[in-house]
């Protein structure tokens, strides 16, 4: 019997990155799941979930904006379940606000998040493959406001904008390890976080 692949999928708590990793967990992968420390009991609750229809999980707390969390993170996955064949790059963070009233640490905390740690979820996992010399999946988290500017989005835009770059380019760089880079760019979604960017934008 094959070994079963083994993906990591950040921002796990809660909203898509909760139902990405129940399907993966479903497809029957083995996933580890991770997100901020606050949200603690919600990564349980989740990780209950996948054990009950018959799937193998930790739990990993980590903060994407920094980068020894990533390492650490894709370190630890590695180690407990036999290495990384999968990197979901799906935590981000969303806030609205007019550009002329946007103070910069706030622009920097939405880059922050959602360029760098993206950009650092992603490398931390190509070297990983790399050394392992089996391929793999790297996925991450665009968005519409990737493709087109949102009221009052200059800075998540920017980011998710950024997010298509780092994954074309990560794609040709990656390709001949046999290792495939993409993003999916979803619409609003009931979600926490689309609930939020709906209220922000409309407020």
């Amino acid at each position: 019997m094959a070994a079963k692949r083994i993906a990591i999928v950040t921002g796990a708590a809660q909203g898509l990155g909760r139902a990405i990793a129940l399907r993966l967990a479903r497809d029957g992968l083995n996933v580890a799941i991770s997100d901020l420390s606050s949200k603690r009991s919600a990564l349980e609750a989740l990780s209950e979930d996948i054990r009950a229809s018959g799937g193998q999980t930790v739990t990993v707390e980590a903060d994407v904006s920094e980068e020894k969390d990533v390492n650490s993170l894709v370190t630890t996955v590695a180690d407990k379940l036999g290495g990384l064949d999968v990197m979901v790059a799906n935590a981000g963070i969303a806030f609205f606000k007019p550009i002329v009233e946007m103070s910069m640490a706030e622009f920097d905390k939405i880059q922050s998040v959602n360029t760098r740690g993206l950009f650092m979820c992603y490398r931390a996992a190509a070297r990983t493959m790399i050394e392992q010399k089996r391929g793999g999946r790297i996925i991450g988290a665009s968005s519409v406001a990737g493709k087109k500017g949102l009221l009052a989005g200059s800075s998540y835009s920017a980011s998710k904008f950024a997010v298509r770059g780092l994954t074309q380019s990560a794609a040709c760089e990656l390709g001949p390890y046999d290792i495939t880079v993409n993003a999916y760019a979803p619409g609003t979604i009931d979600t926490p976080l689309g609930k939020d960017v709906v209220l922000c934008v409309h407020s």
